[in-house]
């Protein structure tokens, strides 16, 4: 007799597979179109996977049943990162979705790296306006409470954008799977466990937020050790898609630690003088840029494992005597020999140069490397 197995959360995913996992979870009623505006950004430096909850989107409405919890949607979400070969991974949920991150972080806390949580709580209030909504939806469909998601997700300027998608996909969802997915609302209380969460966690709130006011944030802020707490004005409980470009930034600074990591790496590239330097002339003019050059090109390219330092290297060197960058070319010199390559590597490299950039274009990098090789010879 052939086996059956229990499907999978329908699930998207972008970016390197080689790169640090990041799960996306939704809110209730939404699918996995609620990230949009943030998933393809994240994945430049992260192997995104959004997933559907049961009934919505793509995902099977089987996958959840009548008096369903919040343990048994973690529990699917781990068997996805157990079919796609993530074990330990960061993770960023909205509402349900978040409520999803928060179990996850207190019951497997060995898979979850940081924890974003948005709009989202620890505690949903009291049974029974969930009980009589999930009566509903089981009775008449998911119309009305598409009729009314606008004033409970969005601000009332926000009409455009990925708000006639969203509704669209709330009276979409299968009514069975919604008014399940009501009953783990319903059920959902982790107050008296928020202290065993130990994952650098992020929380943010709309301001807005009627369904999830920021001092339901607060509450889990309070109670998780050296959690971080944003509120954005302008928003209401879908944030993600009401302000994707701030909460973008807020994910960006607490996943990928990118200019952090990049701060790092460019100091054992370039060293510690250079860098003091460039942060020493940094003005509110430019900060944005040094952020970007940190958090971009040293935090995400030069710590791609896919090219050693060394080829870095290499390559760099090749690339600025092309475009005659000599005030460059001397910095990266040095920082080619902090990254192990011979004063006789470096000379094979520029005359590689001669050949394929040009004699004139190599014989001036010859002359920067030249001084510049000197000079440490001689310090």
């Amino acid at each position: 007799m052939a086996r059956t197995t229990t499907p999978l959360l329908h699930h998207h995913a972008e970016g390197s597979p080689t790169a640090p996992p990041l799960l996306l979870g939704p809110s209730l009623g939404t699918s996995l179109a609620l990230w949009d505006r943030v998933a393809p950004e994240l994945s430049s430096a992260h192997r995104v996977v959004r997933w559907d909850l049961p009934g919505h989107g793509g995902s099977d409405a089987s996958l959840l049943r009548a008096g369903a919890t919040v343990g048994d949607l973690a529990r699917q979400v781990l068997a996805l990162a157990d079919a796609l070969g993530i074990g330990r991974f960061a993770y960023a949920g909205v509402s349900l979705g978040g409520a999803v991150g928060l179990h996850l972080a207190v019951h497997h806390p060995e898979r979850i790296d940081r924890l974003a949580v948005l709009c989202s709580s620890a505690h949903f209030g009291v049974a029974a306006p969930w009980e009589e909504r999930a009566a509903l939806v089981r009775k008449e469909g998911t119309g009305r409470v598409a009729e009314s998601a606008p004033s409970r997700w969005f601000t009332p300027a926000y009409t455009s954008g990925l708000a006639p998608r969203l509704v669209r996909d709330n009276r979409d969802a299968d009514p069975e799977a919604y008014a399940a997915c009501c009953d783990a609302l319903a059920a959902f209380d982790l107050r008296d466990r928020l202290g065993e969460i130990t994952a650098p966690t992020l929380l943010i709130a709309g301001r807005d937020d009627p369904a999830t006011p920021p001092a339901h944030l607060r509450e889990i802020a309070d109670a998780v050790a050296g959690s971080e707490l944003a509120e954005l004005a302008g928003a209401s409980h879908l944030a993600v898609a009401e302000r994707p470009e701030a909460v973008l930034g807020l994910l960006r600074a607490h996943f990928g630690q990118g200019a952090a990591r990049g701060m790092e790496v460019r100091r054992e590239v370039l060293g510690d003088a250079h860098v003091d330097r460039a942060q020493a002339r940094q003005t509110p003019f430019t900060a944005r840029f040094q952020d970007f050059i940190s958090r971009y090109a040293w935090g995400e390219i030069w710590t791609d494992p896919t090219l050693s330092r060394r080829e870095r290297s290499m390559v760099t060197l090749t690339a600025l005597v092309a475009h005659g960058h000599l005030d460059e070319l001397a910095m990266h010199v040095r920082a080619a020999r902090r990254n192990g390559l011979t004063a006789d590597e470096i000379g094979a490299v520029l005359q590689q140069c001669a050949v394929y950039v040009g004699v004139p274009a190599a014989n001036a990098a010859f002359a920067v490397a030249q001084r510049v090789l000197a000079e440490d010879a001689a310090g």
